[in-house]
């Protein structure tokens, strides 16, 4: 399971998790920190990547488009890079079940 964790979030989540998410990467490690949202969907999609963002527009973009990729959307408000690497270590056997679930597009985590 590829994990690309959007602009919004921290780069620091690659090292913080690689342990359960060893092949995971940022945006920018792609240059596309800056990138607009069909940029990065479609670089996610090419490459593999299931998509982590704690923006919306991910969340309609997969309503519109289904999947791949598939979109793990973090609803934790405002948060820091800490809580959100807690949320994904305890909800990674949720993940993984999602990111091998044929059907499904999208996960909220609260």
């Amino acid at each position: 399971m590829k994990l690309l964790f959007d602009q919004n979030i921290s780069h620091r989540l690659c090292t913080l998790l690689r342990d359960l998410y060893p092949n995971s990467a940022h945006v920018r490690d792609f240059n596309l920190h800056t990138a607009d949202d069909a940029t990065v969907w479609e670089h996610a999609k090419n490459d593999g990547f299931a998509i982590v963002s704690k923006d919306d527009d991910f969340h309609q973009r997969s309503f519109l488009h289904g999947h791949p990729p598939k979109v793990v959307w973090v609803r934790l408000g405002n948060c820091s890079t800490d809580q959100i690497a807690v949320l994904l270590r305890e909800r990674h056997a949720e993940i993984q079940n999602f990111t091998e679930d044929p059907d499904a597009s999208f996960l909220s985590l609260r």
